[in-house]
């Protein structure tokens, strides 16, 4: 997964034009008072399509229109929602279909694939062990490797790589996808990081000198895991389940796939650029880049305890230190690459300073599965939303757009 590269600014434009219609349809709520009732109507009924083409030539669309009417445009089957307002998860619904064409309704309590959006509580698990002296950012990480290590060459002889280079992108490793040959089996997490078969993406080698430039890479998350695997002595899910799910109470959120036979009725299934129901494809082994599956409410938890840790009102995943090095701008990237200035943090996208702070990460996996983790620290809002469609990724940028205008979050151009 990539982020979508489609401007952010277009989103943001149209936050700002709101009509009270009909309320999507096939949903499925947990909401309080009349006035957060008054705004999940005016949300739902002010998303605007995105307009299509180059920006000067593109107009947008004349009038908002509902999330329903939006889910049947953009064919996505499902969409589940969970909205942070005063540092506590204000409301949460779900839209559609787990399947289309006549599946069960998506609820609060499906299950989708975070997708990347694993990557910032990847980066979490890892500042905690940095917060207890487990780790250092800034060491060789062949200090920590037992199974493998990064092979010494000349880019790497003077610039080794770190944990804060691979949270950040910089290691110098390839873009690649994370394929492997179903027909012989999956391959071991090692053989992943070796970019050997039956795994076919490239290894986790420098191609680039550490530190010299910004390249998202998923096989460095996935050499991520396999430090915290040798270091700690087992595998990220337990890793993951001690010191992100269990304190949290994210009781079902799980890097195990496929699902355990509990929760296998609460998958909601990726959909195609159609709106077809398609098979999962995620990954077996390597986990760290994109494995996770959980809840909108669950991810929404986490996302509120990082927010609390930054401005130093809570401990239980990270300390105050820890949190603002993982919200801190480590590099500036190339506006064009998204479309709006964005930094990358530890494991975490970063706009803006002081009040208008924003952390965010998009995750989208194929054959169609799209998550949005978004967060203002100062604020204590945010929201995470999650849907089971490859389109998924144009009504994300919709329901960003209407969400900002409900809650006057800061804009992201």
């Amino acid at each position: 997964m990539t982020l979508d590269r489609r401007p952010l600014m277009t989103a943001w434009l149209v936050a700002g034009c709101l009509t009270l219609v009909r309320p999507a349809a096939l949903a499925q709520e947990i909401a309080t008072t009349p006035d957060v009732q008054q705004r999940i109507k005016t949300f739902e009924s002010s998303l605007m399509a995105m307009p299509q083409g180059p920006p000067e030539t593109a107009a947008p669309a004349a009038k908002p229109q509902t999330l329903a009417d939006r889910m049947v445009a953009d064919k996505v089957p499902g969409v589940s929602i969970a909205v942070i307002d005063d540092w506590k998860v204000e409301w949460t619904k779900a839209y559609g279909e787990i399947r289309a064409g006549g599946g069960p309704a998506v609820t609060t309590e499906t299950l989708f694939e975070a997708a990347s959006t694993t990557k910032a509580l990847v980066a979490a698990t890892v500042m905690h062990y940095v917060d207890t002296g487990r780790f250092n950012l800034d060491a060789d990480v062949n200090t920590y490797l037992k199974s493998w290590k990064v092979p010494e060459n000349e880019l790497t002889r003077d610039k080794p790589v770190t944990l804060r280079l691979l949270l950040t992108h910089r290691a110098g490793l390839p873009s690649t996808s994370m394929g492997f040959d179903e027909k012989a089996g999956a391959p071991t997490l090692v053989q992943v990081v070796k970019g050997e078969a039956p795994a076919s993406n490239k290894a986790a080698v420098p191609e680039a000198i550490p530190g010299s430039t910004w390249q998202y890479s998923n096989v460095g998350y996935a050499l991520i895991q396999l430090i915290l695997e040798d270091a700690l002595g087992q595998g990220l899910e337990k890793t993951m389940a001690q010191v992100v799910f269990e304190p949290l109470g994210m009781k079902t959120s799980t890097l195990a796939y496929p699902l355990p036979a509990a929760l296998r009725e609460r998958e909601a299934l990726p959909h195609d650029d159609k709106g077809m129901a398609a098979q999962p494809r995620m990954h077996p082994t390597a986990q760290a880049q994109g494995g996770l599956m959980s809840t909108p409410t669950e991810l929404a938890a986490a996302l509120i305890e990082l927010m609390r840790a930054y401005r130093g009102d809570s401990t239980r995943l990270l300390s105050r230190d820890g949190a603002r090095a993982m919200f801190h701008p480590e590099v500036d990237l190339d506006p064009r690459l998204f479309g709006t200035p964005l930094s990358e943090g530890l494991g975490v996208f970063v706009k803006g300073q002081g009040a208008t702070l924003t952390i965010l990460h998009p995750g989208n996996n194929a054959p169609g599965s799209v998550c949005w983790m978004i967060g203002f620290p100062q604020q204590g809002k945010g929201a995470v939303f999650m849907l089971n469609a490859a389109n998924g990724e144009l009504l994300a940028f919709e329901i960003l757009a209407a969400l900002g205008g409900v809650y006057h979050w800061p804009a992201l151009m």
